[in-house]
């Protein structure tokens, strides 16, 4: 009896069993076991019906990949580079404290503090005479503002070098420079002190503007013994507040700055030369600057306008008159120069003293005849 192929109805060899499948049909029951074949090799696939009870119901198990812990290596900062980040937040810091000069003005520089009592007023640069101003700049500095370094290096080092060598100096402190010395040094001269200097000078030049620098310049300089600030050296000498100079004597004043302790004031006003002075030529100074040094640099810089706008000034202390009744415009005569005046020159009475002033003036003479002057 031929056997046929339980699964296609294939004849099967002579000799298989019933019930069995061809070789093909084993082979794709083992391979596809949900399909089925239908009629004789080659055998078309179709899929065989499933049932509810059919349904695999094997777990689907997804592979989650285990999450990596992220681990914190603490790497060593190279010295140089925790040297270099604690240094530039150190000069980061320093430029800032320096910066709160533009809005904040020290009552006394380390200068006038060790020069004991003195006469001192602060004056806005708003209302000093851009005579004052431009003479100075003229006579002191005069490339304040061409640089963009606070001085040359290479006048720096010559200077230290006659210095050591007991030579005299052929260039001279720039207004930066002499700024940092009157601020924050005494007056003690030294190399050492030169060196030091150029820190502060670096500072004041990069966190103030030109105009701010020269403005703290002349209310820190010294014009005579014991008298700091152009509002007080004005008031002094011409009987003026600084905003109402003339050029004459903004020249004057320019050329007392490199030894202000040798001059003195004439009896009604003015300025004067004693015998027993230090350096005597003060007096060449002085007149130097009022004859030939400060017109000559006027023409060649044509005026005092544009020495005016190289430092960022653009504007005069007239624009400012309406706030002439404010402390800071010294338009009246300080306190200290007044009683100065008292006993330096009895008989001066200031143009600008009213009735009441004059018998105050009066009784502070017979305050100072009785205890003395307070400078």
């Amino acid at each position: 009896m031929t056997a046929l192929c339980s699964s296609c109805s294939t004849t099967l060899p002579v000799g298989a069993s019933a019930g069995t499948m061809c070789g093909y049909c084993r082979l794709l029951d083992e391979s596809h076991p949900t399909a089925m074949v239908i009629g004789s090799p080659p055998h078309p696939v179709v899929p065989r019906p499933v049932s509810p009870t059919m349904t695999a119901t094997r777990p689907v198990h997804k592979r989650i990949p285990a999450q990596r812990e992220i681990q914190t290596v603490d790497r060593p900062v190279p010295p140089h580079r925790r040297w270099l980040r604690r240094g530039t937040i150190s000069i980061l810091m320093v430029l800032a404290m320096f910066a709160t000069l533009n809005v904040w003005t020290p009552p006394e520089s380390r200068f006038m503090h060790d020069n004991g009592p003195y006469v001192y007023q602060y004056v806005s640069v708003d209302h000093i005479s851009r005579h004052i101003l431009a003479a100075t700049v003229l006579h002191e500095d005069d490339h304040l503002g061409l640089r963009f370094q606070p001085f040359h290096w290479g006048d720096f080092v010559e200077r230290i070098r006659d210095y050591r060598a007991g030579r005299d100096q052929k260039t001279f402190s720039t207004i930066p420079q002499q700024l940092a010395k009157n601020m924050f040094f005494t007056t003690e001269q030294s190399g050492l002190r030169k060196a030091l200097e150029i820190v502060p000078t670096m500072l004041l030049n990069y966190a103030l503007p030109d105009s701010r620098i020269l403005e703290l310049y002349v209310n820190y300089a010294e014009y005579g013994r014991n008298l700091f600030g152009v509002c007080a050296a004005t008031w002094y000498y011409f009987d003026e507040p600084p905003w109402n100079v003339n050029t004459d004597q903004a020249a004057m004043l320019s050329g007392m700055l490199p030894n202000p302790k040798d001059v003195q004031r004439l009896t009604g006003g003015g300025v004067s030369h004693p015998d027993s002075a230090r350096y005597p030529s003060a007096a060449y100074l002085v007149n130097g600057a009022v004859n030939v040094d400060i017109p000559g640099r006027l023409a060649a810089w044509g005026g005092w306008k544009p020495v005016m706008e190289s430092v960022g000034i653009g504007d005069t202390a007239e624009d400012h008159a309406a706030d002439r009744s404010a402390a800071q415009a010294c338009s009246t005569m300080p306190d200290g120069v007044r009683d100065r005046l008292v006993a330096e020159d009895p008989g001066f009475v200031s143009k600008w003293w009213p009735g009441r002033m004059i018998a105050r003036i009066t009784a502070a003479g017979d305050r100072i005849a009785a205890t003395g002057p307070a400078y």
